[in-house]
């Protein structure tokens, strides 16, 4: 198995709450806790908050200190205590202190999701950002830039970062697609900052690409070789697909050889609604109203949609007529490709035809109101096996379309209400069974019309459409005049107690954090914006690479009993059968005190073993005494090392080192001014 499968991505887990009480509707909801806000306006300046976009923030430990740190980005990145919100460190966008220690000024917004990967498979996690003004950053755990970062490549404002092992080499590559109108949109950079063989693309003009105006790249293993594939929806009425080394995908034979335009590649075949116009490549625009789609904002997922072993691509198209001047654009409806770019067709299922008419724009001005972006959602709602697929539209509502192409139950939701007189759109949602009945649940967010006074609520619905709470968001701070989240949410125990919580990236008030008891048991299935930490379009399986071990003293005496913690972290789906086995060395005596928080451990011979279930969210954690023999000599390196094995990634090795009889060293702190 890959290596590099357990460096997957951190995908944030739970739910939600807040301010002010909802009004509960039907028998769902009373199995359901309302959420409880825990705090708000984190990172936020005495009088004002930085504007949030689209970017869903992370929470992870990343200092090992049992406690989980939130890092989010609004212009600057912040890393904030996930119990008290309290700010603890901030950095400015594409900011080098060591270059330039008085800079004050951000590189510009962060329209992406952040991302936390361990990129150069060195057991350290990164944050990597993307941001206006054409830079991409990467930062390790203390907000300081990685060797070779950032990098400056356009003007531009990169919308589009995904980070993923593209081709098997146990290292991450980090893909940006550019808001600019041309066909040069999309970079990959190794590790080290160096772009990729091949990248950037698209650099011939076998296909057509143009700007990238939302986070629409998805990244997955589409035929199944071992290797990652790179789909790009731009600003154009073609999908891009390529090979890790920037070779384009081909087409099905029926896209070839029409009156000499051969189409064997992705990026040649236009998206109409008719099949007869996408095949021969061209549609009667000139004469006639004619259906063709954009992709501007509209992301794809690399997902297996009806669960037999084949993975296709669902991409969100903006319907416009071309017979207008300018083009009318008509509703957001997804489209399901196959490997070879023919359209899904499997028994009962037949995508040779996209929906229709799912919903007109109420307004795509966003000096009026801030843009929706249809960011899919491919989810199993009614564990039926086959994925639905949920996105907000700028109709003012949240879709949910079964493979079937109809929407059931009370699907679509509609944020929008007429008699309010303003506009409200939805955000990305998350999905999770909160109270482990079966059915998930579905959490987004709203936002408001610029200038109504009025803020977004929070909103839980059943898997059939219906609401169960929708609860208000806090008050902007400043002198705004609306406010909401335009990002999804991000799921995550942030306090370590049993409980899910539910972050929200606001427009105004920072971040907001919302408690929502009695979800310990919860499930999650999409947890985050574009479903994982590496912002995939996918769900990544479950993984330990957070899990960590921990010693009560690194600097001990002769004689002295230690207490060592091991601490399994899951940021994925629950893995049902992990082991650990931790062989104390030959200086280390094994004391007592075993323990663990679930699952069953025990000791034999100086061999602590451990089996179970990690579930997401909710660290599992081990713990035993060992004490050195008074006769030890000092200094003495001592290292203890675990290996934990969920039986589905590999072996992950944990250590943790002391030095018997040595000293503490304090070097000169450094210390991080906030600035105002």
């Amino acid at each position: 198995m890959n290596k590099m499968k357990k460096v997957m991505s951190f995908l944030a887990l739970v739910i939600l709450g807040f301010i002010g009480r909802g009004s509960p509707k039907g028998s769902v909801a009373q199995s359901i806790n309302e959420p409880i806000l825990k705090w708000a306006y984190g990172g936020c300046y005495s009088s004002w908050c930085e504007t949030g976009w689209y970017s869903s923030p992370v929470v992870a430990d990343l200092n090992g200190d049992g406690h989980m740190d939130i890092v989010s980005s609004a212009y600057s990145i912040i890393s904030v205590d996930g119990e008290t919100g309290v700010l603890q460190w901030r950095v400015k966008s594409g900011y080098d202190r060591s270059v330039d220690p008085n800079s004050v000024d951000n590189v510009g917004r962060t329209w992406a999701g952040i991302v936390l990967a361990d990129i150069d498979n060195d057991g350290n996690i990164e944050i990597i950002t993307a941001h206006s003004g054409g830079t991409v950053s990467v930062y390790d755990k203390e907000g300081y830039f990685k060797p070779g970062w950032p990098q400056h490549l356009a003007e531009n404002e990169f919308r589009s970062l995904a980070v993923d092992d593209l081709d098997g080499d146990n290292k991450m590559e980090i893909i940006v697609g550019l808001a600019r109108l041309n066909q040069i949109n999309v970079w990959v950079l190794e590790p080290n900052g160096v772009i990729r063989t091949g990248w950037p693309q698209l650099n011939s003009e076998e296909g057509s690409a143009a700007g990238i105006y939302n986070d629409n790249i998805g990244i997955g293993d589409m035929d199944n070789d071992g290797d990652k594939e790179v789909v790009i929806p731009s600003d154009t009425i073609t999908v891009c697909a390529y090979d890790d080394d920037g070779t384009q995908l081909k087409t099905n034979s029926v896209y070839h050889d029409h009156a000499g335009h051969d189409m064997d590649k992705w990026g040649e075949v236009p998206a109409y609604v008719e099949i007869e116009y996408e095949q021969r490549g061209w549609g009667p625009c000139y004469t006639e109203p004619t259906a063709r789609a954009n992709f501007s904002n509209g992301p794809a997922n690399i997902v297996d949609v009806n669960h037999d072993g084949i993975v296709e691509t669902v991409v969100i198209g903006n319907v416009h007529d071309c017979h207008t001047s300018p083009y009318t654009d008509l509703f957001y409806t997804p489209y399901i490709f196959n490997l070879d770019r023919t359209r899904f067709v499997a028994n009962p299922f037949d995508w040779t035809e996209p929906p229709l008419n799912t919903g007109a724009p109420l307004s795509e001005d966003y000096n009026l109101i801030e843009s929706v972006q249809p960011n899919p959602v491919t989810v199993d709602l009614d564990g039926d096996g086959n994925l639905e697929i949920l996105f907000p539209s700028y109709d003012g509502r949240l879709h949910a379309v079964w493979l079937d192409k109809t929407e059931h139950g009370n699907w679509p939701f509609s944020v929008y209400n007429p008699g309010e007189g303003f506009y409200r759109f939805a955000s990305e949602p998350v999905v999770a069974d909160l109270n482990s009945d079966g059915f998930p649940e579905v959490i987004f967010s709203s936002w408001t019309q610029k200038g109504s006074g009025k803020t977004g609520y929070l909103h839980i619905l059943d898997y059939q459409g219906n609401q169960i709470y929708q609860v208000p968001i806090p008050e902007p701070k400043g002198s705004w005049n609306w406010n909401g989240a335009l990002a999804a949410p991000t799921l995550a125990n942030i306090d370590n107690d049993p409980d899910l919580e539910i972050l929200l990236n606001t427009a105004h008030a920072g971040l907001v954090a919302y408690d929502l008891p009695g979800t310990a048991g919860a499930r999650i299935l999409w947890g985050t914006g574009r479903g994982s930490y590496q912002r995939l379009g996918a769900v990544l399986s479950g993984n330990l690479e957070l899990s960590r071990k921990q010693v009560n003293n690194p600097v001990p005496s002769p004689g002295e009993t230690l207490t060592y913690k091991i601490v399994l972290e899951n940021n994925g789906p629950k893995l049902g059968y992990v082991s650990i086995t931790d062989t104390l060395p030959s200086e280390l005596v094994f004391s007592g005190n075993l323990s663990a928080t679930s699952g069953s451990v025990s000791q034999s011979n100086g061999i602590v073993m451990w089996n179970g279930e990690v579930p997401p969210a909710l660290p599992v954690v081990i713990q035993f005494d060992a004490t050195i023999p008074d006769e030890i000599s000092v200094p003495y390196n001592i290292v203890n090392e675990v290996l934990i094995d969920d039986h589905t990634n590999g072996v992950i090795h944990r250590q943790s080192r002391i030095i018997v009889g040595g000293y503490a060293v304090y070097l000169p702190v450094n210390v991080r001014s906030v600035s105002h």
